[in-house]
């Protein structure tokens, strides 16, 4: 008997309806890291954003070096997946033909990630590298399953996913180096590990992705050697899955531009590469991405200045987004890395630049200025506003920056009070870290570092359980053993220069440092959480400020000066009541008393005129 075409139809739509069911089940049950936290049971719904008509990058001191930090390998791996099966997936779409490519610039963009066009043969947006082989927990390179069985290779975020902003105006899209970025990782994760299970699960999909990865007519062999990685990979992403579900009660969701970046870090090098699961804590106190201009000259860097030395905190960085470290195996040579650390010095020699002073201010990478595409300053606005900044913002944030106060500011001075011998030249910016007392912004990332415990084995020989001492001493021993394990090995002076002429300093103080405010206007939103959609709501009472808005609006609103936050279709809701969100503190609502100025409360209440000229006068900074 002839099947009609109306019940062809119809069998395959009952087709298509047990496999999505099953993939359904599949996606919860197979893992990945965020698979079991399916959007909507099976689709990761992404803003739409309109095409821009011109694209600019900001003039910021650094056109010939933007190209090759933005795919500058720093040895990580943070898919846990080669770079050929990143370029083979396709989007986590349930289709029996092809869905379209998980590395389709246009579908990465909608995640937040830029695409690049200056290097269209890597195929990767700004931000992703592809780097040397990959290898797995024992150093042995992942291989394609033909022969000759080339190594595959490894991709990974480097600095640039982080750190490149951008905003939009009628039309034009202005990119911003070291700016916070608008990317959303954790709707990215649910993506590819959504695309993992469906290769695995969906028919005909597997085949596909095999012609891909393997080449034209793979045998059989050589697909089930292929299957057997990718089950390996679906079972390590159920195990991170599971953590994930242990700890969710205490999680935030992060959103667009926003990351647990330390507790992620500590996850990383604590649970996964020691193999400890205790180890694995919450993502409790997500921060907004910061910007990276300036940081290489202060004392102390992350919002809760924790971090003293550039080459610990860069190392760090690698660390935990997944480059390769043996913390278990003596035989392989414990703290064995595959951190390259030549790059990272080298991005950072490119950020810091030679020592700044009056004469040239920033050397390296610089804060953008207002560009022409946006409407001109007002510039007696702007004076009004000059004198309220010196009054109300200048004691902790330090006179602007193109001012000669700033560069004669006794804050330049060398860090704990180190001897010219010792560094000669060398001068850094000590940034005050104000206290919670104070500040009043919510405590979520300085006090869960502050609180936060990890289990170390004794062959590490690190004597403390406090998280930022046992990874600060992890994060040296790694560097050590690679400027130890050079042909010859690395002089010491030269890892005096490398380190940045500082030591290893590590603290967890219950405050958040206050930098200089130039580019200020470039990195919506605000507060260290991000809790605070623009400059006008931040100079506000906080009875004013929204206590729900929208992360992921790219247009740029120039009056408040920040992003729109309106309702965005499949953006992130950012509720403000939750720990780690809340919008609390640093507030001007005060009656001009030093009595009244606590809790949160640090100067008086601006009027709304005030508010304005002040936020026209930080559009210069």
């Amino acid at each position: 008997m002839a099947w009609k075409p109306n019940s062809i139809v119809a069998s395959l739509a009952l087709l298509f309806s047990v496999l999505v069911a099953a993939v359904i089940v599949v996606a919860g049950v197979v893992g990945y890291p965020y698979v079991s936290k399916v959007y909507d049971g099976i689709m990761v719904k992404l803003p739409e954003y309109p095409v821009a008509q011109k694209t600019r990058w900001l003039d910021q001191n650094w056109t010939d070096k933007r190209e090759w930090v933005h795919h500058a390998d720093q040895g990580t791996a943070t898919f846990h997946i080669p770079y050929e099966w990143f370029m083979a997936l396709e989007q986590p779409v349930l289709s029996l033909t092809s869905a379209g490519l998980l590395s389709d610039p246009t579908y990465l963009d909608r995640f937040g990630f830029i695409p690049d066009p200056s290097d269209p043969k890597l195929g990767l947006p700004i931000g992703m590298a592809r780097g040397k082989a990959m290898v797995d927990a024992t150093a042995k390179p992942w291989k394609n399953p033909r022969a000759p069985y080339n190594d595959m290779t490894r991709i990974g975020l480097t600095c640039a996913a982080c750190h490149t902003g951008r905003f939009t105006y009628q039309g034009t899209e202005l990119l911003v180096d070291g700016g916070p970025a608008l990317t959303d990782l954790g709707k990215f994760r649910t993506a590819l590990g959504l695309s993992l299970a469906f290769t695995r699960f969906v028919p005909f999909r597997f085949d596909r992705f095999a012609e891909k990865v393997i080449g034209a007519d793979p045998s059989e062999v050589e697909k089930t050697q292929l299957l057997a990685q990718l089950d390996k990979i679906l079972a390590q992403g159920k195990g991170l899955a599971e953590l994930d579900t242990v700890v969710a009660p205490q999680s935030v969701v992060e959103g667009f531009g926003r990351l647990d970046a330390l507790n992620r870090i500590g996850n990383e090098v604590f649970a996964v590469d020691l193999k400890i699961p205790a180890n694995y804590a919450a993502t409790s106190a997500p921060v907004h991405f910061p910007r990276i201009w300036d940081a290489s000259w202060f004392d102390w860097v992350q919002y809760n200045a924790s971090i003293e030395q550039p080459m610990v905190r860069n190392v760090g960085e690698a660390m935990g987004v997944s480059a390769m470290i043996n913390l278990t195996s003596v035989q392989g040579g414990l703290f064995n890395s595959g951190v390259e650390i030549v790059n990272l010095d080298r991005i950072e020699k490119s950020l810091a630049g030679e020592q700044p002073n009056e004469s040239t201010g920033f050397t390296g990478l610089r804060s953008p200025q207002w560009p022409s595409e946006l409407p001109p300053i007002d510039k007696k606005l702007a004076g009004q506003g000059e004198a309220l900044y010196k009054e109300h913002c200048q004691a902790c944030h330090l006179p602007p920056v193109s001012s000669a106060d700033f560069w004669k500011s006794d804050r330049w001075s060398l860090p704990d009070k180190r001897t010219e011998e010792r560094y000669p030249g060398e001068r850094y910016l000590r940034v005050e870290v104000v206290p919670f007392a104070h500040i009043g912004t919510d405590r979520a990332q300085a006090q869960d570092m502050f609180d936060r415990k990890v289990t170390v084995p004794r062959e590490l020989d690190i004597s403390s359980d406090s998280f930022g001492q046992a990874l600060g001493a992890v994060t040296e021993k790694t560097i050590k053993h690679w400027y130890d394990g050079q042909t010859p090995p690395v002089a010491p002076e030269k890892r005096e220069e490398m380190n940045g002429y500082r030591d290893n300093g590590i603290q967890a103080p219950l405050g958040y440092k206050a930098r200089p405010l130039d580019g200020i206007w470039a990195t919506p939103p605000y507060l260290h959480n991000g809790s605070v959609p623009n400059l006008y709501a931040l100079l506000s009472p906080v009875a004013e400020r929204p206590t729900k808005f929208y992360l992921g609006n790219r247009e740029y609103d120039v009056v408040n000066v920040g992003y729109r936050y309106d309702k965005l279709e499949n953006g992130f809701e950012l509720d403000t009541r939750l720990r780690g969100n809340t919008n609390s503190g640093h507030e001007f609502n005060g009656d001009g008393t030093k009595q009244n100025e606590k809790d949160g409360v640090i100067g008086r209440l601006l009027t709304p005129q005030e508010r304005r000229a002040l936020v026209e006068f930080l559009k210069t900074m």
